[in-house]
């Protein structure tokens, strides 16, 4: 029993000295050097733009000319020339083709003829009449006589003016065969070759012919957004269209057309199964640029925010119905702010509340980014264009 507890003595005696030696292993152990500091997170920031920013509404409308003529063949027959060229601008009166008028010609010819057959037996009559009318009064003839003479006048009278008729029908059919400019405009796509057969059975389509300036833009709005309109702007909601109007036109490549318009027309009534009000507006376009049947967004100018704070879409973050921008701080760091944005205009937002002129927001970079970490900020301009859409840095 005795050995038994000396060699169970000695046991936690070499377990105390190994336990001493490791502690002290580890207390000569250098202590680890400290983290190295991040270096700042590149960013880039600028000013935000304040200014009196309008608001808009814009509209996707379908481009038309004031007026859209079709020409066509009135009469058949073939055509001989064709007297324009496609697209080119037609003066009102011009000359623009030309059909075979040979069997016109003939055809009031006929008609000249029998014209002045009916009009020598008018002549005929009107004398039988003359001579009988003294001899019936002296009843030197009978009564049926006189009468039949009168009969007879007033038949080749008729019959004079049927004619006089018939030759004013055959110069008209052959006025159709040479085909005039009905205005001055826009000539479309020459739809038949000279040499062809046209006017056989109905009016053949040769050519249409639009006055495209000004030029035309049909849209819809909803009764809201009308309803909105005419509450903000008044007697000027509708009016005549002038280079300095109310509306713009954005072509389809995202310009804007230089010269303002204003509506001409709207519907009368809001139509029931889309909710929707058609209207025009009317836009100079002297130039010619704008043609009929280009799509385009009508923008209308509905208020201005006097001193408004922007800043481009892409500074801001969402979470959770949540805003916040990024700002650079006086000592390079980045601050934290709520935001509030209000309406959006082109690839910004204004700004209702939490900034102020002269912040600066982080553009770039913002992924990264916790409040009050050092950055080092790549200064930039920020410019927004005269259609509030584009940036120039």
């Amino acid at each position: 029993m005795g050995k038994m507890r000396s060699v169970a003595g000695a046991k936690s005696v070499l377990a105390g000295c190994m336990a001493i030696a490791l502690g002290c292993l580890t207390g000569c152990k250098p202590a680890a050097p400290p983290a190295a500091s991040l270096p700042p997170l590149p960013v880039v920031a600028a000013e935000v733009l304040v200014r009196d920013q309008p608001l808009y509404e814009e509209f996707i409308g379908q481009t038309f000319g004031v007026q859209d003529v079709t020409v066509r063949a009135r009469v058949e027959g073939f055509l001989r020339e064709v007297n324009f060229s496609p697209g080119q601008t037609v003066q009102r009166g011009d000359l623009l083709y030309t059909i075979d008028d040979q069997p016109f010609k003939a055809a009031l010819a006929q008609a000249q003829g029998q014209l002045a057959q009916g009009q020598a037996a008018w002549t005929k009559t009107q004398r039988d009449t003359n001579r009988l009318g003294p001899l019936w009064l002296q009843n030197a003839i009978s009564r049926q006589q006189f009468d039949d003479a009168r009969s007879a006048e007033e038949n080749a009278a008729a019959v004079c003016q049927s004619a006089q008729a018939s030759v004013a029908s055959a110069a008209i059919q052959l006025g159709y065969t040479k085909i005039y400019s009905p205005l001055t405009g826009l000539a479309g796509e020459n739809k038949v070759s000279a040499g062809n057969l046209v006017g056989r059975g109905e009016s053949t389509l040769l050519t249409t012919i639009s006055t495209i300036d000004p030029i035309r833009v049909k849209f819809s709005v909803s009764e809201q957004q009308y309803l909105d309109w005419k509450r903000k702007l008044g007697p000027e909601a509708e009016s005549h269209a002038t280079d300095t109007g109310l509306l713009q036109l954005i072509l389809a490549d995202g310009t804007v057309s230089p010269r303002r318009g204003d509506v001409t027309f709207a519907d009368r009534q809001v139509d029931p199964r889309t909710g929707t009000l058609q209207v025009e507006a009317s836009f100079p376009n002297p130039d010619q640029l704008i043609r009929p049947g280009q799509f385009g967004r009508v923008r209308l100018p509905l208020e201005v925010i006097t001193n408004a704070v922007l800043v481009p879409q892409r500074a801001l973050t969402e979470v959770q119905a949540t805003y916040s921008v990024f700002l650079l701080g006086v000592d390079n760091t980045a601050q934290f702010r709520k935001v509030t944005p209000g309406p959006r205009v082109g690839t910004f937002y204004v700004i209702s509340s939490g900034l102020q002129a002269g912040d600066k927001v982080i553009l770039d970079g913002i992924q990264k980014l916790q409040n009050n970490m050092p950055v080092a900020p790549a200064l930039t301009n920020l410019v927004i264009g005269a259609d509030a859409t584009t940036i120039t840095e």
